[in-house]
């Protein structure tokens, strides 16, 4: 059976936050593969204003194109609307049935799994795989499988305002996502 790690999120845009932990779970897990699914509409914040879902996508593509086992998946930008976890694992699910999908979540949404969209099915669904994030309890009454990898307190909230305000992303991004970026002219760059 193929083990498939899933790791959601807006990517708005990817960092090496977002690669680090890709990888690291992987091979802790012994995942065949670790999807980054950008969302088509998050439930829970607000996408960038002028970034689409297709120019995240783009941005994930661009930065796992050359690492081994980690890929982009369309999945949720093709099916458009709200992106409800539950929804997205039950369409995978349903496309491969022979697979055994690995949820991959930060310590803060660990907090907050209890609020999550029709949790208690989605439980029985996937294994949920836990990092710590700084400034996160990551606890949960819910079973969640924690992986200890290095812990890098950094945001595309950070990101964002570096390229608004003329700053360095130099090694926070990885140079693909940096150069689509620019010349898309996203998050204010210059």
């Amino acid at each position: 059976m193929k083990k498939v790690g899933i790791l959601g999120g807006t990517f708005n845009p990817p960092h090496i936050g977002h690669l680090i932990i890709a990888n690291e779970v992987r091979h802790a897990c012994d995942l065949d593969e670790v999807r980054l699914i950008p969302t088509s509409s998050p439930p829970h914040k607000e996408a960038s204003v002028g970034v689409t879902g297709q120019q995240r996508l783009e941005m994930v593509t661009c930065a796992t194109a050359d690492i081994e086992g980690i890929k982009a998946s369309s999945f949720e930008v093709d099916r458009g609307g709200v992106s409800y976890t539950y929804d997205t694992i039950v369409g995978l699910v349903a496309a491969e049935p022979e697979t055994k999908f690995y949820f991959i979540i930060g310590g803060d949404m660990i907090d907050t799994l209890h609020t999550w969209y029709r949790i208690e099915e989605l439980v029985e669904m996937v294994t949920f795989i836990g990092v710590g994030r700084p400034g996160s309890e990551s606890k949960s009454n819910y079973p969640v499988t924690m992986i200890e990898i290095p812990e890098i307190d950094l945001s595309s909230t950070l990101i964002r305002q570096r390229f608004q305000e003329g700053g360095t992303v130099a090694l926070l991004i990885p140079s693909t996502v940096e150069s689509y970026i620019r010349e898309a002219g996203l998050y204010g760059s210059k």
